[in-house]
């Protein structure tokens, strides 16, 4: 039995079934069943690319649809967000399994062999060489876009073609939302590159020790953003006090329209 991951109908080798929530459909795996079903992927398949949608991304997908394209096109969506998934059961909504990026990043990592191929878009060279030393791994190539590259089309096509002319089963674009998204969409869309492509945003700023990931009980607890508030409040206090709260209303509404009311 099996289960499909996107609407291109990508089957997985493990099926605890998906989970349909604000709009998107996510696969409702645990962390082991995504890694098995990254190996169970042809290293030659044409490249999918998995999403790992948090709370501050559902809100700005619901405030701006045209984003819509970004998410059903992957090959798979996780649920980032446990505060998500727990206001999800407050309001009698059923949540995929939760499945952070950071954590998928650094067990896939810490799962290769050390002479694997990897790519990574992002990241200054300097924080690319902690990577390399953290982690191990001997063949990482490596694209670091210009800030605003999104806007000038010459150094997107840049980032694209990374993405298409790098050898690597596993690609990690750490370029920031929906910038990842974005270049992820444009490979797929052309059909050169091949292997997956995560979009993980800031997980390896924690291997790196650029940024601090807060201890196993505060991210158990779901208050893994207050942490990162705490460590950064001068940029996050927007997104995590102004912008990240309107998922409750986003939440109560789904639970409402569920019900008929």
């Amino acid at each position: 039995m099996t289960a499909t991951c996107c609407r291109s109908g990508c089957a997985l080798t493990s099926d605890p079934g998906g989970r349909r929530l604000l709009g998107l459909d996510f696969a409702d795996l645990t962390l082991p069943d995504v890694l098995a079903a990254f190996r169970a992927r042809p290293a030659e398949a044409p490249f999918g690319y998995v999403v790992t949608p948090n709370a501050d991304h559902l809100v700005r997908l619901a405030r701006n649809p045209a984003l819509g394209p970004l998410y059903d096109g992957a090959w798979m969506r996780l649920l980032d967000s446990r505060v998500v998934a727990r206001l999800a059961g407050l309001f009698g909504l059923q949540a995929p399994a939760v499945v952070p990026g950071s954590d998928l990043t650094a067990a896939l990592l810490a799962s290769l062999p050390k002479d694997e191929p990897v790519a990574v878009l992002g990241l200054a060279p300097a924080a690319l060489e902690r990577l390399a030393a953290s982690t191990g791994l001997r063949r990482i190539a490596h694209h670091n876009p210009p800030m605003g590259f999104e806007h000038d089309p010459a150094a997107f096509e840049a980032a694209v073609r990374f993405l298409e002319e790098t050898p690597a089963r596993y690609t990690f674009l750490a370029v920031g939302s929906p910038r990842q998204e974005r270049v992820a969409q444009a490979a797929a869309a052309r059909g050169r590159a091949r292997g997956i492509g995560l979009c993980i945003g800031a997980s390896l700023l924690f291997l790196t020790g650029e940024e601090r990931r807060a201890p196993g009980p505060v991210q158990r607890a779901g208050m893994e953003w207050a942490w990162r508030l705490m460590q950064d409040p001068k940029r996050l206090a927007r997104r995590y006090l102004v912008d990240s709260p309107a998922i409750i209303a986003l939440l109560r509404r789904e639970a409402r329209l569920n019900r008929g009311g």
